[in-house]
């Protein structure tokens, strides 16, 4: 990265972004007081969320669902219709921000792959009781609101939490609601928090509200792909009650093609009793890929799912290969690499995790945050964002 690729992303904020952002945080908002009483505040935020959609396939669906909630019928379809028109806008504002990404950094990005709706076969329905009940429990939340959230909301959630887990289809449904309610759980009462995090909660809500619908038709572009993994950097992501590790890799496939950039993730459950370098013990699963990622190793996929830019990660289809080094990579493969698509349920703004090179660099430490001077543009380091199971600290960045 140079300094004028870091000036082409400060010069200015994509067009509408920050009109969109407002839409978003006024319905959290009425999403933080509840729907059992919309006033004249919440009402003008959902007519500006149907407002924003006019003109686009989900504009009527979406101000028939905003007037429903307003006079008072909130029903779970009208919450699942707003969650979606939410998760619209965010992914919009998701695709503004990787596409003036990709044009400062000079990178190529493969389009997501368009087909027929109605020449391409519906996805499993999910079991209609376990999804019901989330949904149930996920409208109860959404009428209460965050502020009203008590201990019998919460132990309502325990059942469609469990049903959830029984079925392997709605795993990541039960996964997702079993973390927010840890999270409010630990809150409680949510009345008396001085600020609530609006824009995360409804974040996981509206989530939820779309992982209980009918599946989406199947996903088109999931391809098998063999060739040499050579790995760049893991994204640690912790929770009291789950680990992921997000390995962002290059990817040259056997056929001779160009490099392409992917990633892979591998995750588990766990307990809150679980932190720091412990929580590796909890994916050792896949061997050969924490081998090759403490070794700084490449390794050989062959047959793995490659769904856009994410790699369905197999372990027996995997064997490690000659040393690599994740800086030398970078350095030969990371331009001319070519970026994958997001799938559309997962644009949004806070998923996006691109790799960068930055190196031979003036690196300042002024009684203040870690900061990379490029050609005199400063870029902050959040050594914050550290997380604790990972080998790296603030003092050896």
């Amino acid at each position: 990265m140079r300094g004028t690729q870091v000036a082409a992303l400060r010069d200015g904020v994509p067009a509408g972004l920050p009109d969109a952002l407002d839409v978003v945080a006024g319905f959290d908002e009425a999403l933080v007081r509840g729907f059992a009483r919309v006033g004249e505040q919440d009402a003008a935020a959902l007519a500006a969320l149907a407002g924003a959609l006019a003109g686009t396939p989900l504009g009527d669906p979406v101000a028939e669902a905003a007037g429903k909630v307003t006079a008072g019928s909130v029903t779970a379809d009208h919450l699942a219709v707003l969650a979606g028109a939410r998760s619209a806008l965010l992914g919009a504002a998701h695709d503004a921000l990787l596409g003036q990404l990709d044009a400062a950094l000079g990178r190529d990005r493969s389009p997501w792959p368009v087909t027929d709706p109605a020449g391409t076969p519906a996805g499993p329905e999910p079991a209609a009781g376990p999804a019901a009940g989330a949904r149930a429990w996920l409208h109860e939340v959404a009428v209460t609101g965050w502020r009203g959230v008590d201990h019998d909301v919460l132990t309502a959630a325990g059942t469609p939490i469990e049903t959830a887990l029984a079925v392997p289809g709605l795993r990541r449904l039960a996964v997702l609601l079993d973390g927010l309610a840890a999270e409010l759980r630990a809150s409680v009462p949510v009345g008396t928090m001085p600020q609530v995090p609006a824009r995360r909660w409804a974040d996981l809500w509206a989530r939820g509200m779309l992982l209980t619908q009918a599946a989406p038709p199947a996903a088109p572009g999931t391809v098998a792909v063999s060739g040499r993994l050579l790995p760049l950097g893991v994204d640690l992501h912790e929770h009291d009650t789950a680990v992921q590790a997000q390995v962002h890799a290059v990817l040259e496939p056997a056929d001779g093609g160009p490099p392409r950039l992917v990633r892979t993730t591998v995750g588990a459950a766990k307990v809150d009793t679980i932190v720091g370098p412990a929580v590796w013990g909890l994916l050792r699963a896949c061997p050969v890929l924490l081998t090759a990622l403490a070794q700084r190793r490449a390794v050989t996929v062959t047959d793995v799912p490659l769904h856009g830019g994410d790699l369905l990660w197999d372990d027996g289809r995997a064997r490690l290969g000659e040393p690599a080094d994740p800086f030398a990579t970078a350095r030969v493969l990371l331009g001319p690499a070519t970026a994958a698509p997001t799938a559309p349920l997962d644009r949004h703004p806070v998923a996006i995790a691109e790799p960068v090179l930055v190196e031979g660099r003036v690196v300042r430490d002024d009684a203040g945050p870690l900061t990379v001077d490029l050609d005199g543009h400063p870029v902050a380091v959040d050594t914050a964002r550290l997380p604790a199971g990972g080998p790296l600290t603030p003092d050896l960045v």
